[in-house]
């Protein structure tokens, strides 16, 4: 039975006959999710700076597997969606490759795949490099990014998915990319991961609330929906706010430099995300507000590295 609806989902899949620009391998990208890849590899690259050199080959062989990663885990969302009936032409929020571009399901699969594969050898590089401690951890990684909506236990069907994605997009690649280049993991460092890390998790959170009313209907059980629509985004309110204040309390408690407080500067994009989430109920109506919320966390993240650069130049 599943097998015949697969053969029939893949019909489906080959109505549209025209050939996919590069603006729907962009799209199925889903571009703007990918600030959860390289911001923390970039702020525990500036964390790194303070006090050892910068590794150049590292740095970039571990930006590029990190958002080799993310793509992949996006696609495998997008295959895995569209398997399981989730995803159709009207979705909102979905790169749209399979549904509404006509590329089929199995050329997502393969590319995904392929990612992983490219991140791969960039991981042997790394190892080489540093140790090969690192292949354990980045299979980890790989794991729970498939595992994020493969697998016959999805963690996007659980109330997990906010703790799973800040811990490996968040924590662990900001200790990723500080210990490739220092060859140790410092309190400091796992301090400094964690207002990104809950950021990371806000991502995901907008994107719950976003999907909300389809999730329900699908049968998911996140934590947006366990909480309802304005608990959760109280909720990430609270996640947002959380963030500035570890920023505050690592100023004083740990002598970081005052440079970190360029972080003020997103809170304007803060409040727009929250803003736009009060009241809509429409999924459409609520992707500005994911995205600002995206965008909040690449301007947080991005000026928290700021800040650290600064410090080390000034």
């Amino acid at each position: 039975m599943e097998e015949r609806m697969n053969n029939s989902n893949d019909k489906l899949n080959k109505v549209t006959p025209s050939k996919p620009t590069w603006q729907v391998w962009w799209r199925l990208l889903r571009p703007h999710t990918l600030t959860a890849s390289f911001v923390p590899v970039f702020l525990g690259t500036m964390l790194a700076l303070q006090s050892h050199t910068l590794h150049f080959g590292l740095f970039m062989a571990m930006m590029i597997a990190s958002i080799l990663i993310q793509s992949a885990t996006n696609m495998f969302n997008e295959y895995y969606d569209f398997k399981r009936g989730l995803d159709h032409a009207g979705s909102v929020g979905i790169g749209g490759a399979i549904v509404r571009d006509g590329v089929s399901a199995r050329t997502v699969l393969n590319l995904a795949l392929i990612f992983f594969g490219v991140a791969i050898l960039l991981g042997v590089y790394i190892c080489i490099l540093t140790t090969w401690w690192i292949a354990v951890i980045g299979s980890i990684c790989m794991a729970a990014g498939y595992f994020y909506t493969g697998g016959p236990y999805p963690i996007a069907y659980t109330p997990f998915g906010e703790i799973a994605a800040g811990v490996f997009m968040g924590l662990i690649l900001v200790l990723l990319s500080f210990f490739i280049q220092t060859g140790v993991i410092t309190f400091e460092s796992i301090l400094v991961s964690i207002p990104i890390s809950i950021l990371v998790g806000g991502i995901l959170m907008a994107n719950n609330i976003r999907d909300l009313e389809g999730d329900k209907e699908k049968g998911r059980k996140t934590l947006a929906i366990l909480l309802g629509h304005d608990k959760a985004v109280t909720f990430l309110e609270w996640m947002f706010i959380v963030s500035y204040l570890w920023v505050v309390a690592l100023i004083i408690t740990i002598d970081s430099s005052l440079w970190l407080l360029l972080i003020i500067l997103s809170i304007p994009k803060a409040f727009k995300a929250i803003r736009l989430f009060e009241g809509k109920k429409e999924a459409a109506q609520m992707m500005p507000a994911m995205q600002a919320t995206a965008q909040m966390h690449t301007q947080f993240g991005l000026l928290m590295a700021v800040g650290l650069l600064l410090a080390y130049f000034i």
